[in-house]
């Protein structure tokens, strides 16, 4: 049987932190970021394909805001906008994806798969809100919008007197369609799926599917699915070329190899910094302890050369 691997593309590998975020400029960073899989395609492995899309929802969101103060029209809530982006990026990573495969003389079938991903009502998460979204406010239109809404908000510490709303941000339970994806990508279609953490959603007493006011972290959904559909691999693809320890000290280096127990000792030390890698790390090690065979953190225009990279794996490899 082929090696299938789940591919997560960062931020960054989408668009770049100095960037307007044109679609042009989306369009080239996304068709670089592709030319480097194709060496996967030449070894014989299937493929699934996830996204983040953090400037991206953000920026409907605050379209969304804008509408509602300027024309009244209705806003939509934070599942349709995650939804929204999934098309939106989805369609973009496929089309850019076509044209390499042409490129490359590849003939393959992609496909992307708007995901819904169910997270636990009643995870301690929905307690304690922390992720932010849209615009940032004054203090008395915070106020407002928490009397109208129920929203809640908390004060942007590098901007004295602006306030962003937040909402939880509960781990992945399920997939929606994982058995779908896992024959598709086993039958060598290249899948798009699971975008910006997935669709919220979770299942109510009477096992209605409802929406959820929550935010998914990408990396964590993109490991799930990595599990639930028997991937070897997987690969988060982001800014740098390798994980570091001691990060922007006078001792900082980077790790080639790590295997699962050093790595959770680095994470509880708090070597990983809790908004950028930490997460990633967790995601690796979840897949790790569900059976994956290796998990590989490195910057998106680098996973050819296997030279660079951080490799995760159960033990150290001989």
């Amino acid at each position: 049987m082929k090696k299938l691997a789940v591919i997560a593309l960062g931020g960054n590998a989408l668009l770049r932190g100095d960037q307007e975020g044109t679609i042009d400029q989306q369009e080239q960073n996304t068709t670089e970021t592709l030319e480097n899989i194709i060496f996967l395609l030449r070894e014989g492995y299937d493929l699934v394909i996830t996204h983040g899309n953090g400037p991206q929802v953000g920026n409907i969101l605050m379209r969304n805001e804008a509408g509602e103060q300027v024309y009244g029209i209705p806003r939509m809530p934070v599942d349709i906008c995650v939804a929204d982006s999934q098309g939106g990026i989805g369609y973009m990573i496929e089309r850019m994806l076509r044209n390499v495969l042409k490129r490359h003389n590849i003939r393959k079938e992609v496909v992307t798969l708007v995901t819904m991903v169910e997270v636990d009502r009643e995870d301690p998460a929905f307690s304690n809100p922390t992720k932010r979204i849209g615009q940032t406010y004054s203090r008395e239109e915070a106020r407002a919008l928490e009397e109208s809404k129920g929203w809640v908000f908390m004060e942007v510490m590098k901007e004295p007197g602006g306030w962003r709303r937040v909402v939880p941000s509960p781990a992945p339970v399920r997939i929606s369609n994982e058995k779908v994806i896992e024959t598709l990508a086993r039958q060598g279609t290249i899948v798009i799926a699971s975008g910006g953490g997935g669709i919220p959603v979770y299942v109510d007493e009477n096992m209605d599917v409802r929406p959820a006011e929550v935010v998914i972290d990408k990396d964590l959904a993109s490991s799930l699915l990595a599990s639930r559909i028997g991937a070897d691999e997987f690969y988060i693809l982001t800014d740098v070329p390798y994980v570091y320890l001691d990060y922007r000290k006078e001792n900082e280096r980077s790790v080639e190899f790590l295997d699962y127990n050093d790595t959770l000792r680095y994470l509880e030390e708090g070597q990983f910094g809790e908004g950028s890698m930490q997460p990633k790390i967790r995601a690796c090690l979840q897949f790790i302890k569900q059976g994956g065979s290796k998990s590989v953190i490195t910057e998106a225009k680098l996973l050819e050369d296997k030279k660079y990279g951080t490799k995760i794996t159960m033990e150290y490899e001989d």
